[in-house]
């Protein structure tokens, strides 16, 4: 591939992101038949289909998800090279992308709009989604930073903590354990539980917690996001076990509350990660000691921590 251009590496991570040419064609303001020729002249110097269609939809072959990841780290790159001259050049400002779990949607983007208001030049791309996408995100370098609540395994980071994360279980008000001032985790055993998704941060913690208490539940519902399962814990389908952020507004106003189970809350703390062998720019180094410095006091709680993984 000695002849790709920049302009047919964007124009195939856009399709390969939206897995759609016309949406592809909308983000870049270009006509569908300009995204087609780019990608079909970048299949011809790969030499391999990079796309395929299957009834109407759009999938990228193995040849394709190879180029996309590729395409991905080349525009990391570049930006990166842009903020450093940047800020050689002394330019304030700077672009900064944040991936957060779907957890901490509930107070991420609090610390974050603080953040724009103390440094308004920054411009800012954030992407919330579960644990798993995070992750790969982290892998692939098309993030600077992550808000999560377990740092990645599979590849060494620089993750440091900020607040702590507790993790509760959950029922309706008029539920029989909801009059109990204390419950055993055996109690829980005859309960229906409603479990987020594979992938899920949350899920990992309760399936641990479960383990080391000794118990299965007798009933579990799959179900995708903290929303939905709150919802359905209102309605009355079960139990659930979940991130303490998510549900401060509807305990305060009795629409849920957290059963004293014996061992929890369970803590875990929130971490900002990155790769270990990222430099950071300037603007993303800014907000990781931003979150050091200014997050345990605004969310009232202790000193940050270093942890290499």
């Amino acid at each position: 591939m000695k002849h790709v251009t920049l302009r047919q590496l964007k124009v195939f991570e856009a399709v390969g992101r939206h897995l759609s040419f016309s949406r592809a064609a909308e983000e870049l303001h270009l006509t569908q038949p300009a995204v087609s020729m780019q990608v079909k002249q970048l299949e011809e110097q790969a030499g391999l289909p990079l796309t395929e269609m299957v009834g109407k939809k759009v999938f990228l072959t193995i040849a394709g998800e190879e180029v996309v990841r590729h395409a991905r780290r080349i525009a990391q790159q570049l930006r990166e090279a842009g903020e450093a001259l940047d800020a050689i050049k002394g330019v304030r400002g700077g672009r900064l992308s944040i991936g957060v779990i779907s957890t901490a949607k509930y107070f991420a983007p609090r610390l974050i709009a603080e953040f724009r208001r103390r440094k308004p030049g920054i411009e800012l791309n954030l992407g919330i989604f579960n644990r798993e996408i995070i992750v790969r995100q982290l892998a692939d370098n098309e993030v600077d930073l992550a808000i999560m609540g377990q740092p990645p395994q599979e590849f060494t980071t620089i993750s440091e903590t900020f607040a702590d994360h507790p993790l509760v279980i959950i029922a309706p008000p008029e539920h029989p354990l909801a009059r109990h001032t204390q419950i055993t985790a055996a109690q829980l055993s005859e309960e229906t539980f409603l479990i987020r998704e594979p992938g899920s941060g949350t899920r990992a913690t309760m399936e641990r917690f479960f383990a080391d208490v000794g118990i299965v539940p007798r009933h579990a519902l799959e179900m995708v996001g903290n929303e939905t399962i709150k919802q359905a814990v209102m309605a009355g389908l079960g139990l659930a076990f979940i991130s303490a952020h998510t549900v401060s507004l509807e305990c305060e106003v009795g629409r849920l509350v957290k059963l004293p189970v014996t061992g929890t809350p369970v803590m875990r703390r929130w971490f900002v990660v990155h790769r270990t062998e990222k430099e950071l720019m300037p603007v993303a180094e800014t907000f990781r000691a931003f979150l050091l410095a200014e997050a345990p006091g605004l969310m009232g709680e202790r000193p940050a921590i270093k942890v290499a993984t």
